[in-house]
C-alpha cells in the first residue's frame, strides 16, 4: 500500500499535465469530464467522423499509484458503469513488431491480408471485463500471463503515466475511425418502432 497522500501528489500531477495540453487532446476528441482522485473519467469522441461518436470510455484508477501502474477500465459513457467483454463495441488493433520492413511492403502486406492484426482488449469470457494488454496498466501486470513482465520494470519510463494510456487508446482504437458503416435495415426498423409508438 502506498500512503494515499502520495498517491494523491502524483495523481495531481497527472491532471496537471494532461491539463496544460487539454485544448489539444480535446481536439483529438479526448474529453475528461471528472478528476477526482483516485480515479479519472475520460470520453473519446472520433473527430474525423460528422456527426463526430462518442466510440468509448475509461475510467483509470491510480489507487496505490505508482508502485502499483494504473487501473483501466472500460466503461458506459453515460452511467459510467463497468462494462463487460459483450458489450465492448470498440476495437484497439495493433500489428505485430516487424523490424526492418519497409512501410510500402508492410502497407502491401496489410492490403493482401497477409499481416495479422491483434487486439489490445482482451478478456477469458465474454462475460469477463476487458483489461488493455498493455505495460503500464494494472491488469495487463496481474495478468498471469505476463508474471515475466513486472510494473517495476517499467515504472519511471513514462508507461503508466495517464497522457501515456490515453494515447494509446486513441492511437490503435479511435484515431484510425474515419468512415461510417451503417447497417439501413436496422435503423429502418427501428423508425417504424418508433413511429408506431407516437400516438397521432
Amino acid at each position: 500500500m502506498v500512503d494515499p497522500e502520495v498517491s494523491r501528489a502524483k495523481f495531481d500531477r497527472e491532471v496537471a499535465a494532461y491539463r496544460n495540453l487539454e485544448a489539444t487532446y480535446r481536439k483529438r476528441g479526448w474529453l475528461l469530464l471528472d478528476a477526482e482522485f483516485p480515479e479519472i473519467f475520460v470520453v473519446f469522441a472520433a473527430t474525423k467522423l460528422r456527426p463526430a461518436p462518442i466510440v468509448a470510455a475509461v475510467v483509470v484508477d491510480f489507487t496505490d499509484y505508482d508502485l502499483q501502474p494504473p487501473s483501466v477500465r472500460f466503461v458506459d459513457p453515460f452511467t459510467r458503469e463497468k462494462l463487460l467483454a459483450s458489450n465492448v463495441q470498440f476495437q484497439m488493433l495493433r500489428r505485430p513488431p516487424m523490424p526492418g520492413i519497409p512501410p510500402e511492403a508492410m502497407a502491401a502486406l496489410m492490403q493482401q491480408g497477409g499481416l495479422q492484426l491483434s487486439s489490445m482488449i482482451q478478456a477469458n469470457r465474454p462475460d469477463d471485463y476487458p483489461f488493455i494488454c498493455l505495460p503500464g496498466v494494472r491488469e495487463y501486470h496481474d495478468n498471469p500471463a505476463h508474471t515475466g513482465d513486472s510494473w517495476l520494470l517499467h515504472r519511471g519510463s513514462g508507461e503508466g503515466s495517464l497522457v501515456f494510456i490515453l494515447e494509446k487508446i486513441w492511437m490503435y482504437g479511435v484515431d484510425p475511425l474515419s468512415t461510417y458503416n451503417f447497417q439501413i435495415q436496422a435503423q429502418v426498423t427501428g423508425v417504424i418502432a418508433h413511429l408506431q409508438g407516437i400516438p397521432e
